[in-house]
């Protein structure tokens, strides 16, 4: 039995061997199929090909050699996002978030508007000091809770939103870099002389909706300041100087009853002011007040006025609806407007209330509380395209008209020397 087992044994070995016998390197493609899974077309043995990465991930280190990796996604707060196409921002927004997650050392943009954060403890910005925006807006962040000199590392913030929080004084201190800081919407009661001091950089304050009675002097160091709005505070009266640079003042719904003489004149940048929905009288308003060059818009809307205070010949626009300006001369303030260098006549009054005017060449809009004038109606007025100069025919027809309409008011009609009287 057992040489029958050998002789079997015996006859299949010569049958395998006889099947490589075209081949006689049979036995190496063989020990090269067992070492590698490295697909050979010419392989009598082929395997399946070799799969590369997923999602066209390159196979080995995407950086040159002696270099330092990039930084791995598993940096990125669980709570967050960090979009790989935005490589030094983190999305932690609207997330009910309760505290300041870690963030990063590549970022430069963070968000984290519209949680329930209430703090911001300190050292939490340490590891980023390259950040540049910080969006914080839209928590419930309290002014005891936030680190004294949480900020004042961020040698390079550039932006800083704390708005729509419960903040009760500006935090501080702050980086120099700070160029737009947003506090407004909270309860801030104060501005104090040093809050913003070094800010020097700084280009717009936000401090609207706010709480504040009193600012001081605290604006006089920003010296870039453009944009400053403390609309809806309860001051009494306006900041103790303006920066130089100012362009745009927003000190409309507040309770300012006063403004000191030539107030303006220490901006000479200054175009647009607003300073509706206040106090202001004729007695807290002296002569030279609005007397300044740059100004283009000015807003004296609803507030106490009796008479229309003087402006500079440089003036575009003038809002006085809702005041208490009785003069029935006020219906003839399109016709002052018409100086003799503008037009061929305008009327003159002997009333003295629009004598201020009557020099306001680039006056080209002004709105005033008609409704109060007995007996007249705002539909009398022309529309604002249809000011300016005007032919003489138009002119003689307007004057007799004009004439019939006084009934009594005493009105004298002068011509230039381009036009027949």
């Amino acid at each position: 039995m057992q040489w029958a087992s050998l002789l079997l044994l015996a006859g299949l070995c010569s049958l395998s061997r006889a099947q490589y016998d075209e081949d006689p390197h049979w036995w190496f493609h063989y020990l090269r199929s067992q070492q590698s899974t490295y697909y050979d077309p010419y392989d009598p043995y082929p395997y399946e090909p070799y799969e590369p990465y997923p999602y066209g991930v390159e196979e080995g280190p995407a950086y040159a050699y002696g270099s330092p990796p990039p930084p791995e996604p598993r940096d990125c707060p669980q709570e967050c996002d960090c979009p790989p196409n935005f490589p030094t921002a983190m999305y932690c927004d609207n997330r009910n978030l309760k505290y300041l997650p870690f963030v990063p050392s590549r970022m430069k943009y963070v968000y984290f508007q519209n949680n329930q954060i209430s703090s911001i403890q300190e050292g939490v910005f340490d590891n980023a000091t390259g950040l540049l925006w910080i969006a914080l807006h839209g928590n419930q962040i309290t002014s005891d809770k936030v680190g004294r000199k949480v900020f004042s590392k961020l040698k390079h913030l550039e932006r800083l939103y704390l708005d729509h929080n419960n903040l009760t004084r500006v935090p501080g201190p702050l980086p120099r870099s700070l160029r737009e800081l947003h506090l407004d919407h909270n309860q801030i009661s104060r501005v104090p002389n040093n809050a913003l001091e070094g800010l020097e950089n700084l280009t717009a304050l936000y401090l609207q909706h706010n709480e504040i009675q009193e600012v001081g002097s605290a604006m006089k160091g920003l010296r870039s300041l453009i944009l400053l709005d403390l609309s809806y505070n309860h001051l009494r009266k306006v900041p103790d100087g303006l920066p130089s640079a100012l362009e745009q003042l927003y000190l409309e719904h507040n309770n300012v009853y006063s403004v000191p003489d030539s107030y303006f004149r220490g901006s000479p940048k200054l175009l647009y002011v607003r300073l509706s929905h206040n106090s202001l009288t004729n007695n807290g308003l002296a002569s030279n007040t609005f007397n300044s060059s740059s100004i283009l818009e000015l807003d004296l809307s609803y507030n106490q006025l009796q008479k229309i205070p003087p402006v500079n010949t440089n003036l575009e626009n003038l809002y006085l609806q809702g005041n208490r300006i009785n003069d029935t001369s006020t219906k003839k303030l399109y016709h002052i407007l018409n100086s003799p260098t503008s037009g061929p006549c305008y009327t003159q009054s002997h009333s003295s209330v629009f004598q201020p005017l009557v020099n306001s060449i680039s006056l080209r809009t002004i709105r005033d509380s008609f409704e109060t004038l007995k007996g007249f109606s705002p539909a009398y007025l022309p529309q604002p395209a249809l000011m300016g100069p005007q032919p003489l025919d138009t002119c003689q027809k307007s004057r007799h008209q004009e004439a019939q309409r006084e009934q009594g008011l005493e009105l004298r009609v002068l011509c230039t020397p381009s036009a027949v009287c």
